[in-house]
């Protein structure tokens, strides 16, 4: 786990020129690599490599750039988990060093630009090919690790592993409009934009070259497809889900360092923990949770010492308070790179913070929700299908089958989303699947008279919605897989976002083994009747793992994620609004473009219920615009 940098340019150039433009780059990104830095040029003078690294695998010989005898060189952020047997694969006699960077490089010299094929990990590198005098680069299947570039008018191209090591090489910082209206519509960007015009991301599952002339050119090397298997029986696939995530954990504590666990008190974090620490090397095994003080709705560690009670585990807790807030927040935005997701972040950075005290990797849960279905969304969706569907006489065809009489037991999953139910049914009850879906993730409606006209561009966002929604790798017919298809390819990323900078702000390594991809082309061929049969959320996970999950989380319906008491603290005062109120009293802040004339921080505060995100979503965006812009 690391940071990388790089720069390539179509003439050559003095090497000193070129060092000082990566250890400039390399500098803003040092935080994700304390463990020791390298900076490498080309023999013609046109690429600068750099490397900040956190050791968790070969300690002694695995440092980087890295290069082979025949000049071929690589900078690489991640871990390649299948690396032994690749190793073996290649040929064991011809490694120098015991790392996955090696195999990286010698994955590549063997099959070329099909290596990607043959990695199972989470990965961002580039491959400098003397042969073609080109570079080529890569990111993993789900986009765990990230990537990003710029080309600048000199015709450079720059790349790395976050957006701030890109800023001094930046002509003009200016904010792109439409990744703007994608943050207020989704709290994400859609596609490859950022908020920084010029700024892109390398997505997921995709690969480029960059050659002498300095031309990008991007590819996907890899799509999941919801080809729905109607062959099986429901056993086949627990026991098949079963096997595959226990092959992933074991595979995801490789490491020549301690592994432990985050544990939120959910089911995800919480199998994967009781998996890992099946595998373990160490004599205990230490998970991490984070609690607020405010009550038990903002306190989820009873969760997690079930979890350690039942399985032997040490855990360690973060007692978060307001004055953490007032702290950290900051530094939080700084290093989220843009605001995104939910203030669902901040708890995270101290969690990280308390786990990077006690080891230097850990396991996550994300993707779960997204793989398995776990959001309280997808059922509020389902239960207006249903009513239709009785309506229309309509409710027992197909293949997938979720009955308006199955689903009411589940429906308590609802409690806590009274509000959000409120706001869907409000209007457009019975539209079509995709505009339904829309409206459900559509965070606009709220935040909108607060903006500017025109500051949400609602028909572009939905019609970038609707291509990803409908794609060509999901069938139509299931709309459970239609809506976790959307999420898993945009949302998901945004949380992965989260997971990677808020761990390694601290120098942590922060793995997620749901996200292997033989696990999760299983998941996409489960039809909905198995994994949402009779609306229950994660419903084959928790029956597939029943025996190890405690009773306790594995009959939860009241997960709702990361709750923050950011709305509380703000409305009873203290020193959290003191702060909030000086950022946005600010003349800049006041007179920012996107900003309606005549908001305040109380117009704010007046919009939202207590899990409500718009003062978060304006604040994050205008401490970013504070760090990146001004």
């Amino acid at each position: 786990m690391c940071g990388i940098f790089a720069i390539i340019k179509n003439a050559p150039d003095r090497e000193a020129s070129l060092r000082q433009v990566v250890e400039t780059g390399l500098e803003r990104i040092r935080h994700r690599g304390p463990d020791g830095s390298d900076v490498w040029i080309d023999a013609d003078r046109s690429v600068g490599f750099g490397h900040v690294r956190l050791a968790i695998v070969d300690l002694e010989t695995g440092a980087q750039p890295m290069s082979l005898e025949d000049e071929i060189t690589i900078i690489f952020n991640g871990e390649i988990y299948n690396y032994i047997e690749l190793r073996r694969e290649l040929g064991v006699e011809s490694f120098r060093t015991s790392s996955d960077t090696e195999v990286i490089l010698r994955a590549y010299r063997e099959w070329g630009e099909d290596c990607v094929q043959r990695l199972r990990g989470m990965f961002a590198f580039l491959i400098w090919d003397p042969r073609k005098q080109a570079v080529f680069f890569a990111r993993d299947r789900f986009g765990i690790k990230p990537l990003y570039w710029h080309k600048s008018t000199d015709g450079s191209v720059y790349f790395s592993s976050e957006i701030k090591g890109l800023l001094p090489f930046l002509s003009r910082r200016e904010v792109d409009a439409h990744a703007l209206s994608d943050y207020f519509s989704f709290q994400f960007c859609l596609g490859e934009k950022t908020l920084l015009d010029g700024v892109r991301q390398v997505l997921p599952a995709h690969c480029g070259w960059v050659g002498p002339d300095t031309n990008v050119k991007i590819s996907r090397y890899w799509e999941v497809h919801y080809n729905l298997d109607f062959d099986h029986t429901d056993k086949y696939f627990i026991e098949r889900i079963q096997a595959l995530a226990d092959e992933s954990a074991s595979l995801h504590m490789r490491a020549d360092v301690e592994v432990g666990a985050y544990v939120s008190g959910g089911v995800d974090s919480s199998l994967l923990a009781i998996l890992g620490s099946g595998h373990r090397t160490t004599a205990n095994f230490r998970i991490f949770n984070g609690k607020f003080l405010e009550g038990d709705a903002f306190d989820e560690s009873r969760y997690a010492q079930s979890v350690a009670d039942d399985h032997g585990m040490e855990l360690y807790v973060a007692s978060i308070t307001e004055q953490d807030f007032v702290d950290t927040i900051s530094k939080v935005i700084y290093h989220l790179d843009s605001p995104i997701a939910g203030p669902g972040a901040f708890p995270q950075y101290m969690v990280s913070k308390l786990a990077s005290q006690h080891l230097k990797v850990v396991l996550g849960g994300q993707g779960g929700d997204e793989i398995f279905g776990g959001y309280a969304r997808y059922l509020i969706a389902y239960f207006e299908q249903c009513i239709a569907g009785a309506i229309d006489g309509s409710l027992h065809n197909g293949h997938f089958v979720v009955t308006y009489e199955s689903i009411i037991p589940n429906l308590t999953t609802l409690r806590a989303y009274k509000p959000l139910m409120k706001e869907f049914w409000s209007a457009g009850l019975f539209e079509a699947k995709d505009q339904r879906y829309f409206r459900l993730i559509n965070r606009a409606n709220t935040i909108e008279p607060m903006l500017r006209p025109g500051v949400i561009k609602r028909e572009q966002a939905f019609e970038e919605f609707r291509q990803i929604f409908w794609g060509e790798n999901v069938g139509h017919e299931s709309y459970f897989d239609l809506m976790t298809h959307f999420d898993f390819k945009t949302l998901l990323p945004a949380l992965l976002q989260v997971e990677d900078r808020m761990s390694m702000a601290h120098g942590l390594e922060s793995r997620v083994p749901f996200l292997d991809h033989p696990l999760v082309e299983l998941a996409a061929t489960a039809p909905a009747n198995v994994k949402f049969l009779n609306g229950e959320l994660k419903r084959w996970v928790r029956e597939a793992f029943a025996d190890k999950l405690p009773k306790a989380i594995r009959n939860r319906q009241d997960k709702m994620g990361f709750p923050v008491p950011l709305n509380m603290w703000l409305k009873r005062g203290g020193a959290a609004r003191d702060l909030i109120g000086d950022i946005f009293s600010s003349q800049k802040a006041r007179t920012r473009p996107y900003l309606r004339d005549g908001v305040s921080l109380d117009t704010i505060l007046d919009s939202q219920s207590i899990y409500g995100r718009n003062l978060w979503a304006l604040l994050s965006l205008e401490l970013w615009h504070q760090q990146f812009v001004d």
